[in-house]
């Protein structure tokens, strides 16, 4: 199975799904328009929490960082007069330094992740989903900023006016996704922000026509009008798509399959009809892995009904 990731949702239902699917099984396409260069060195938020989860080091308070992580580095450097405005750990940065050195020495960022899969002992395929520089970019009154910017330094107070992909029009899917995607007949999109996380994966050139072909599942990360977590919401609206399951089911309606919703959501179920697309009602609020289990339970037995 394919499962498209980004942020902390998809992450915490990855963590269900490998509880009923053996590792070696799962690929796992990852959102990089969130990375960034700090401190010299590649910081690529969203495959990093993908990595520790998967190889048992996560922080799962956070679902960010490594657990029992310090922070003296980050520390010395501020009083040096460093504005690392990301809280890196020393744990963590050493991951960083490593995929770094690896980029430098001339590896692609496909071929550093898959070093540091071996090196963390992951068994599951963590494929970024491009080699090429992609950024979120958002617009708001006070100028541009890249993601982190606005949602790390500014804690995603500003006023959105656009966000956009820097870069996704120049970019490609990589070599080892696109045959993952020629071998597996399921994807499954996470419940993670479509337009920051998982957008920038599906607006890869192609990537949406590739999808027609295959059994998409996606889980919402809305219900009702409010996002389960992060700016997904204020993100959505200023693409003027409707905040609500129905907004991101219509986003990705081109391709998608089944959609679905949390069992609290008020959405009318009506409305996905002329989305073509099945939809059921699941618990989405992972609070605990036995219920990230029964979601991925319940995912499973929709693709065997497809």
């Amino acid at each position: 199975m394919i499962i498209f990731s980004g942020g902390t949702g998809t992450p915490k239902l990855l963590n269900g799904l490998r509880e009923l699917i053996p590792e070696e099984e799962i690929t796992v396409v990852v959102n990089t328009a969130e990375d960034i260069w700090m401190s010299g060195n590649l910081i690529c938020p969203d495959i990093d929490t993908v990595l520790y989860l998967l190889s048992g080091r996560l922080d799962s308070t956070r679902w960010w960082g490594i657990k029992d992580d310090t922070y003296r580095t980050h520390e010395v450097m501020r009083t040096l007069g460093h504005n690392e405005f990301m809280m890196l750990g020393d744990l963590d940065r050493a991951t960083h330094i490593m995929r770094s050195d690896l980029i430098r020495s001339g590896m692609t960022l496909t071929e550093a992740i898959t070093h540091l899969c071996h090196s963390f002992g992951v068994r599951a395929k963590v494929l970024p989903m491009s080699n090429d520089p992609v950024s979120s970019i958002i617009s708001t009154a006070e100028g541009k900023m890249h993601f982190q910017d606005f949602w790390v330094r500014k804690h995603g107070e500003p006023d959105v006016l656009e966000v956009y992909q820097e870069g996704i029009e120049n970019a490609s899917i990589t070599p080892a996704v696109l045959e993952a995607l020629e071998n597996e007949e399921e994807v499954l999109i996470g419940p993670s922000n479509p337009i920051t996380s998982i957008g920038p994966i599906i607006e890869l050139p192609g990537m949406r026509n590739i999808l027609k072909n295959k059994k998409v599942i996606a889980v919402s990360p809305i219900i009702g009008t409010e996002a389960v977590s992060g700016p997904a919401a204020k993100l959505m609206a200023a693409r003027e798509i409707e905040v609500s399951s129905h907004g991101v089911a219509s986003y990705y309606s081109d391709f998608l399959n089944h959609m679905l919703l949390d069992k609290r959501d008020t959405a009318n179920d009506n409305r996905f009809v002329d989305l073509n697309c099945g939809i059921s009602r699941a618990d989405t609020l992972m609070k605990s892995v036995s219920v990230s289990s029964n979601l991925s339970r319940h995912i499973l037995e929709q693709f065997r009904i497809m």
